[in-house]
């Protein structure tokens, strides 16, 4: 009986995360950078047929291991090369992970934990966002976090069978983004040796088990390029993961607290609850206590680890999501069972924090009518983003709506907690906030894309299919590839800037730049012509046979 319950609820929950995760997820482009930069690294596997390489604009990309874009791969063999099939893999990941927290939650403490584990990742905001995006992190964190997970079960059971598991999905992790998945796993596991009075036993068979298995795995695609004489792809891969702990990349800087404000207000509401998961629960067993032991030393690490690092990116802090939902559902799931009233402060903490991200979606659309003035006041400071903000787009007057449902869902918390009906207030709030993201999500994700790359885009894609050279100026993107469809170059001059804007070229070459560097360009490449600007972007084109001695008259198309 027991198990046929627990089949239903695993079935149950396989429908909520497609319900939640599928629908929807080819509806808008792709965004610049890292969506469209994994999968136009798939559709490249595809063209060239190469797939032991990552590849970008067809020369080798150290970036990145190729186990994710191996996904995409086989999405778009069965989707097709598209936005739907570029996304597919975290929605299967999403899937995975709310079946891995039940089942967790489950055996640690009931079916209720399991549930209320899966409501508090599955309905706060950013963690919602993720599985429905095209980007590598979501897998990347479910490696790591089961890795450490199997470690744990290790620890229990002390089966050679859980270590090496462990170890497989560490070596899965960096096969997915690299190191920085071991790293995590030894710091996690260091630290809570560390707090746990240095009691964590490790048999020398067993370590020696992980350490092989591991190097299997997570070395795998790197023995095939040293084995292939592509010793040159691993040393620029090093580097890179040296450089990106020591720099800002590609301009990603932030403030010290960067990540703790995008957890709170990212991961709301899980992320109020949370704080109370912090505290001492008497009346939890002792493999519940070292479980949440685990759950707080990963939160920490992860978050101390990328605070110190100088790159500032959302998912960088975003595999905090698990123990930061363990420690909601913790809290949550106290409250529910011990019918404890939650503290003023945690319903303080979850209307604020609501409202504020309930105003901001609900005034947005408003902003609309102040363009103008937005435009010319001193918060812009480039012809670009001004550009930007005075762009035309297609407001319908009810997007505000989403934001009007979540202070509908703070409103409906407040009431049922007054009440002190605490089981129906949090499951209310999760169910609407959830509903809130899903709503804001297909209303404004069109709209942002559209002030964003949307003239871009559709400027690639209208050069989709014609022998051209396509080519951005003076700022990086990787939607002139993906959207241009780029083949494999016939000419190895095409890589060469310089001379696809003065030499003599073969096809006709068209170029997008921003509108902050236009006349610069036009000045020192005088026989460009000016095709049409929109939205802060320039399009310039430059027909083949014709030398940049001659200077054509500029026209320009509205």
């Amino acid at each position: 009986m027991l198990k046929s319950r627990s089949f239903i609820l695993n079935a149950l929950i396989v429908l909520l995360s497609v319900a939640l995760f599928v629908p929807f997820i080819g509806g808008v482009h792709l965004f610049d950078w890292d969506e469209i930069n994994f999968a136009e690294s798939a559709r490249e596997m595809i063209v060239s047929g190469d797939y032991l390489n990552v590849k970008i604009n067809f020369v080798p990309f150290w970036e990145k291991p190729p186990l994710f874009i191996w996904m995409q791969v086989l999405s778009m063999k069965m989707f097709g090369i598209n936005e739907f099939a570029a996304r597919f893999p975290d929605t299967i990941c999403g899937i995975m992970t709310l079946l891995l927290v039940f089942n967790i939650g489950r055996k640690l403490y009931s079916e209720k934990f399991g549930l209320i584990w899966v409501m508090s990742f599955a309905f706060s905001i950013l963690p919602f966002l993720y599985f429905k995006s095209g980007i590598i992190d979501p897998w990347f964190n479910l490696f790591i976090f089961l890795g450490i997970y199997l470690f744990i079960r290790y620890t229990h059971k002390k089966r050679a069978i859980f270590i090496l598991l462990s170890a497989a999905s560490i070596g899965l992790g960096i096969l997915t983004k690299g190191p920085v998945a071991l790293l995590v796993f030894l710091l996690t596991v260091g630290f809570y040796w560390i707090f746990n009075h240095f009691r964590l036993k490790l048999r020398f068979s067993d370590a020696l088990i992980f350490t092989i298995t591991l190097v299997i795995v997570g070395g795998f695609w790197f023995i095939l390029q040293l084995a292939s004489g592509n010793k040159t792809v691993i040393a620029d891969f090093i580097n890179y993961q040296i450089r990106l702990f020591r720099t800002e990349d590609a301009g990603h800087g932030g403030f010290l607290l960067y990540h703790f404000v995008i957890l709170l207000i990212g991961v709301f509401p899980a992320s109020v609850f949370a704080v109370a998961g912090f505290s001492k629960f008497r009346s939890d067993l002792p493999e519940q206590r070292n479980f949440k032991k685990w759950m707080l030393v990963l939160f920490w690490v992860v978050l101390i680890l990328f605070t110190i690092v100088r790159t500032k990116i959302v998912h960088y802090s975003s595999l905090c999501y698990f123990p930061l939902t363990f420690l909601a559902a913790l809290a949550i799931y106290h409250y529910i069972t011990k019918k404890i009233v939650p503290p003023w402060w945690i319903v303080v903490g979850i209307l604020t924090t609501g409202f504020l991200i309930a105003v901001s979606v609900t005034a947005l659309p408003f902003l609309e009518n102040f363009k103008e003035h937005i435009a010319g006041s001193s918060l812009v400071r480039d012809n670009f983003t001004r550009e930007i903000v005075l762009a035309k787009v297609p407001w319908h007057g009810y997007e505000f709506v989403s934001g009007l449902l979540l202070i509908a869902g703070l409103i409906v918390y407040i009431v049922f907690q007054i009440r002190q009906k605490t089981t129906a207030a949090i499951t209310l709030l999760f169910t609407i906030t959830g509903l809130s993201v899903y709503m804001t999500l297909l209303t404004y994700t069109s709209k942002i894309e559209h002030y964003s790359q949307r003239a871009a885009i559709d400027f690639f894609r209208s050069l989709s299919g014609r022998d051209v050279y396509v080519e951005t100026l003076g700022y990086k993107s990787y939607a002139d590839l993906f959207y241009a469809k780029k083949e494999t170059p016939d000419n190895p001059e095409s890589y060469n800037s310089n001379w696809l804007l003065t030499g003599n070229i073969d096809k006709d070459a068209y170029f997008s730049c921003k509108i902050t560097s236009k006349d610069e360009i036009l000045k020192k490449y005088p026989g460009l012509r000016l095709l049409y600007e929109k939205n802060g972007y320039v399009f310039l084109y430059r027909p083949k046979g014709e030398t940049n001695d001659e200077n054509p008259q500029n026209s320009k198309k509205n």
